[in-house]
């Protein structure tokens, strides 16, 4: 839906999985074999990717100032499952939080969001606060204030709608 390019570094993963689900058309990715296989999203996985990714789009809103969509499983509860391990480089010396194990998604977005952490960047991801919306983002603007996934469409419909009540 957005014209914006992805978010930085891992939390294009984070945008990836919110961003499965149009909820103006209803239409869920994650119904395909195709739209899993995109997050490597496994066998057994569905329905703790779905709760993941409505835990992810709450905790976006609320990066925006928006209350929850949904009442959804508090993100920090789904996350404190997901087994993380501890990486030095020996080279230089650095450290970040990586997945003890690759393939589980919810390992993987743990390390995502430990890692956009730390870089200062996870409140940029935020959630469209159009309702008919909600697609995840990242947030470029100076201020970091947008609003909307979109300025041509979101933005745009949410300014007609004020200016139509407005003339009325």
């Amino acid at each position: 839906m957005s014209e914006r390019s992805a978010a930085p570094g891992s939390l294009a993963l984070v945008e990836s999985l919110v961003n499965t689900l149009d909820i103006e058309s209803g239409r869920d990715a994650l119904d395909t074999e195709e739209g899993r296989a995109a997050l490597g999203i496994g066998d057994g996985e569905l329905d703790t990717a779905r709760a993941l990714r409505e835990s992810l789009r709450a905790a976006l809103l609320a990066h925006a100032g928006h209350p929850p969509h949904a009442t959804v499983t508090p993100l920090g509860e789904l996350l404190a499952h997901a087994p993380l391990l501890v990486t030095v480089d020996d080279t230089d010396g650095s450290a970040a939080l990586a997945p003890a194990d690759r393939g589980p998604l919810l390992s993987r977005v743990g390390a995502a969001v430990a890692g956009a952490l730390v870089e200062g960047t996870w409140q940029r991801l935020k959630a469209c606060e159009a309702p008919t919306c909600h697609w995840a983002y990242y947030d470029r603007s100076p201020a970091g204030r947008s609003r909307w996934c979109s300025m041509q469409v979101c933005g745009a419909r949410a300014k007609m709608r004020r200016y139509r009540a407005k003339e009325r």
